[in-house]
C-alpha cells in the first residue's frame, strides 16, 4: 500500500508540471503577440509576463510540497 502514496505523488507532480508548462506557453505566446502589435509597450508587457509566469510557477512548487507532505503520512 505504501507504493500507492509514491504513485499519487508522482501523478500530482506530473499534472502540476504539465499544467504549468501549458500555462507558461500561453502567457508567453500572448505576450509575444501583444508586443508584435504594439512594440512601444514591450517593457510593460514583459514585466507583467514575468509576474504572471512567477505566479504560474508557484502552483507546481506548492503541488510538490503537498505531495511530499502526503508521502510522509
Amino acid at each position: 500500500m505504501e507504493n500507492i502514496q509514491y504513485l499519487a505523488a508522482a501523478i500530482t507532480a506530473f499534472g502540476a508540471a504539465i499544467a504549468a508548462s501549458l500555462a507558461n506557453g500561453k502567457v508567453i505566446s500572448k505576450t509575444i503577440e501583444s508586443v508584435a502589435r504594439q512594440p512601444e509597450l514591450q517593457s510593460r508587457l514583459q514585466t507583467i509576463m514575468f509576474i504572471g509566469v512567477g505566479l504560474i510557477e508557484a502552483v507546481p512548487i506548492m503541488a510538490i510540497v503537498i505531495a511530499f507532505i502526503l508521502m510522509n503520512k
